[in-house]
């Protein structure tokens, strides 16, 4: 990680964007494992941990929130959902529908993240002319 005030949003969007491709992994994973007896999906947590590293500092500005962050501390998480419940009969709690509808809407979130670091860049250059 590069570390200069001027690339804090782009390391923040870094970490993002990989927590949000491990994320993508893990419900490609849930997919694949949606007939497996006892399976229980598992999901990635990473927004959690964001909100709260910017909470810590209440009364500034973004751009000094994200400053302050920690990137050493923002993690993607990775956990069992539900992992004593299941409406199956052979205890896989995966359900097919949902976790297309998370794989898609995590698909946007990543390429979100993929043009505000390509955008970030842009600024950057642009003030470099």
């Amino acid at each position: 990680m590069i570390n200069t005030h001027a690339y804090d949003y782009i390391n923040v969007l870094d970490k993002a964007a990989d927590a949000s491709w491990q994320r993508n992994t893990v419900l490609a994973n849930n997919i694949a494992n949606l007939d497996t007896p006892g399976y229980k999906r598992q999901d990635v947590d990473f927004e959690s941990q964001l909100r709260q590293a910017m909470k810590s500092s209440r009364y500034q500005t973004i751009d000094a929130k994200v400053a302050n962050i920690k990137l050493s501390h923002l993690q993607a998480r990775t956990y069992t959902d539900h992992g004593a419940y299941s409406y199956r009969t052979d205890g896989n709690n995966v359900d097919i529908d949902t976790e297309n509808v998370e794989l898609a809407s995590n698909q946007l979130k990543y390429q979100g993240l993929t043009n505000s670091i390509n955008q970030e860049f842009a600024n950057l250059k642009s003030v470099m002319k």
